[in-house]
């Protein structure tokens, strides 16, 4: 199960914050995919429901 748990204002953000969750090997879906339409559109990013905490962890570091 997937939980939203961040919206963003364009898939450029997206990809960052995409990348950053990576670096700290949290698996993230971004929805709609950054390949899907241009990346002004809004985006937002998912998180295994288990690993809310690992998210909020990671934000809680910047």
């Amino acid at each position: 199960m997937w939980v939203r748990f961040m919206e963003l204002p364009d898939g450029y953000a997206a990809s960052v914050w995409r990348e950053l969750f990576h670096q700290e090997a949290l698996s993230v879906r971004v929805v709609p995919p950054l390949e899907v339409g241009p990346m002004s559109a809004p985006r937002e990013i998912w998180v295994p429901d288990g690993k809310t905490h690992v998210a909020r962890e990671v934000l809680n570091k910047i």
